[in-house]
């Protein structure tokens, strides 16, 4: 559980695909420590079943907004209204993302196109904006959900793997930009994780509870990382895998 001196207990929370599972562990254990949030989602019966369930948590405040973050052109009035509704934002959390079909990827450009829209182009947009908001207020932590996926190309999920590829450099670059100014850009690299995205995969003991990710996720808020491995093993797996020669790799059966 987070260390109740380290969470502020006026933190205002922007909630972006606040439906997820892993969002949603981490936002109860803000919610016992008294924040505000702002739930953003696409099912309005979600949203409003959580915002229920964070004040009943101890939530000092919680908003829904209804929206699909794949429209981009969206997002600033989005953001804007975020900011009014909220009076000012502590934490982005962004947790919004799709696994996609593989091998109708493999044929259907379309298919591949929808994945990297949902997983790069928008949290592009989103983070985008939040990195202008936050820089000039000089204070704030933007935390991305993106995967250990994206640390090296594999044939069974290589569409998924390049959209979260690209969205750690492109977090790694705004960090780089924006870190001077006092923000925080958390990247959170999960394993395996139990929710309805990985329902149809063959559970095994490197997969972890929304809960146990959630803490991780709050910890790493607490400590200002830059990046987290959620759990932290998958840290050490993914040196590995990153490091095995590309001639033997790539008759790897991954």
């Amino acid at each position: 559980m987070p260390d109740p001196a380290a969470v502020a207990p006026t933190q205002r929370i922007l909630a972006l695909g606040a439906a997820s599972a892993i969002a949603e562990a981490t936002l109860r254990l803000f919610a016992e420590h008294h924040a505000a949030f702002l739930l953003v989602g696409r099912n309005p019966r979600r949203l409003a079943a959580m915002r229920d369930d964070l004040l009943t948590r101890g939530a000092a405040a919680a908003a829904t907004f209804i929206a699909d973050l794949d429209d981009t052109a969206a997002h600033p009035a989005m953001l804007a209204q975020a900011v009014t509704t909220l009076g000012g934002i502590d934490i982005a959390l962004l947790a919004h993302g799709v696994l996609g079909d593989q091998a109708e990827a493999e044929k259907n450009y379309a298919a591949a196109e929808a994945v990297l829209r949902t997983n790069f182009l928008s949290p592009v947009s989103l983070v985008g904006w939040l990195a202008n908001y936050f820089e000039a207020e000089h204070r704030g932590t933007i935390a991305v959900i993106s995967s250990v996926a994206g640390d090296r190309g594999r044939k069974s999920n290589y569409v998924y793997g390049a959209s979260k590829g690209g969205l750690n450099v492109f977090l790694d670059g705004v960090r780089n930009r924006i870190d001077r100014a006092g923000v925080q850009v958390l990247t959170i690299k999960p394993g395996f994780v139990a929710t309805p995205m990985t329902a149809h995969l063959r559970k095994n003991f490197l997969f972890a509870e929304p809960g146990q990710v959630a803490r991780h996720i709050v910890r790493a808020i607490e400590k200002r990382k830059d990046v987290a491995y959620v759990p932290p093993f998958w840290g050490l797996i993914m040196l590995v895998v990153r490091n095995i020669p590309g001639r033997i790799f790539k008759k790897m059966n991954m």
